[in-house]
């Protein structure tokens, strides 16, 4: 009597040649491995991080610059029925213009606050340290006070080598100054020849992508790379736009106030706003050092303009403006932070969040690939996820899941 196939499917078969555990065990076992082989040949892809090294900071500004120019020029192009090359021309004029007259007036008062900051810093500093020298004289406190002198003798030990340090670096590293700043200027030269043809070819970029995808999964890729578009869109205007007015807030507070470099102060609060949750606080560290060393009252002041801020910011600008259009939990969004300033410090604080989204979304739609194709997930939830608006289904797919 011949025996049945399932009589001959050994235990081989069963736990290893047909169980889906032991396949994706040996797909993850293949994926690391061939992550241990490529950081074997890692030299071969030096070259590759020199070119991008190279090309992606001006890539980064032009596509910065995109996002903000952009609704702009198709509003012209759309509503107005202007030629797009004649917008773009028009939109570019402005901002030099802007630029021109921004380097003529704004950059001498800025810079002759930098330099009366940077003069009277330690003399802000030394006054702050004196003052919280005498609110700790109370014997009961001396053990405190002790170990502030501590600190306070370290860093100004440190901050003098440093400074001591500074002109021999600098001679040493003459060229690689001329280096960086040669580096800044064909990036502040290059970024706008990129950003006109990213604004002129806007449509194109995707559809160049998309030509070379299999057709089954061009949809899906078009509908990935326009989420992703969308999500940094929101992300780069909003912040750039709330950065703005908390800049303005500032300025505006500490002119009433009578607080003194209210301009640079403000400038400086708007820029570290870009760090989510903790960069305005950051900006009231110097104002409130500054303050510290005019009257106790000043305190009292930039302390108010603070709370006045954050109030207008997280109750009126931020919903307005950005709203929750990232859809992070604010407990993520402070993980992404620790985790992208421990590693590449302030440029990962404020471009941490947006690769965390961009991530997101493509584990999200690879994510509901896998259950859409995946015998693991019942019926139902299938539905419930098709009754979402966020995924658009693949034909082939709806195809094998109705099956």
């Amino acid at each position: 009597m011949k025996e049945t196939p399932e009589r001959k499917r050994s235990w081989f078969y069963k736990w290893f040649l047909n169980n889906q555990l032991t396949v994706i065990l040996v797909n993850v076992f293949l994926v690391f491995l061939i992550i241990f082989l490529f950081s074997k040949i890692s030299f071969v892809f030096q070259p590759l991080g020199q070119i991008l090294g190279i090309t992606m900071p001006p890539v980064i500004l032009a596509l910065v610059l995109y996002y903000l120019i952009n609704p702009l020029i198709n509003v012209l192009e759309n509503k107005f029925h202007v030629n797009r090359i004649i917008s773009i021309t028009f939109v570019f004029i402005i901002i030099l213009a802007l630029l021109i007259w921004g380097v003529m007036s704004l950059i001498p008062f800025v810079q002759s606050q930098v330099d009366s900051l940077i003069k009277n810093w330690p003399q802000y500093w030394n006054s702050l340290n004196n003052s919280l020298q005498d609110m700790f004289s109370d014997p009961k406190l001396h053990l405190v006070k002790k170990r502030l002198v501590e600190t306070n003798t370290s860093v100004t030990k440190s901050f003098e080598k440093s400074m001591d340090q500074i002109l021999p670096q600098t001679m040493n590293n003459i060229s690689s100054a001329v280096s960086v700043l040669t580096n800044v200027i064909v990036i502040l030269m290059t970024a706008p020849f990129i950003l006109f043809f990213m604004l002129k070819d806007d449509k194109k970029f995707k559809e160049s992508i998309i030509k070379f995808m299999p057709d089954r999964v061009k949809k899906s890729v078009g509908d990935m790379i326009s989420e992703i578009s969308q999500s940094l869109s929101s992300y780069i205007t909003g912040q750039l736009t709330v950065a703005f007015w908390v800049a303005v807030m500032f300025f505006v507070g500490y002119l009433i106030i009578g607080q003194r470099y209210a301009l640079i102060l403000g400038i400086v609060a708007g820029v570290l706003n870009l760090i989510p949750y903790i960069g305005s606080t950051l900006a009231l560290i110097p104002s409130l050092v500054i303050a510290a060393f005019i009257a106790p009252s000043m305190v009292l002041k930039v302390l108010l303009v603070f709370v006045i801020e954050q109030t207008v910011e997280t109750r009126v600008i931020s919903p307005i403006i950005v709203g929750n259009k990232m859809q992070m939990h604010p407990v993520t969004t402070i993980l992404v932070l620790l985790i992208s300033a421990g590693m590449y410090g302030l440029v990962g604080m404020i471009a941490g969040i947006p690769i965390f989204a961009i991530l997101k979304i493509i584990c999200a739609r690879f994510f509901n690939w896998f259950k859409r194709n995946s015998t693991w997930y019942s019926e139902e939830e299938l539905i419930e996820d098709r009754e979402e608006p966020a995924e658009p289904e693949d034909t082939d797919s709806s195809k094998k899941v109705h099956k």
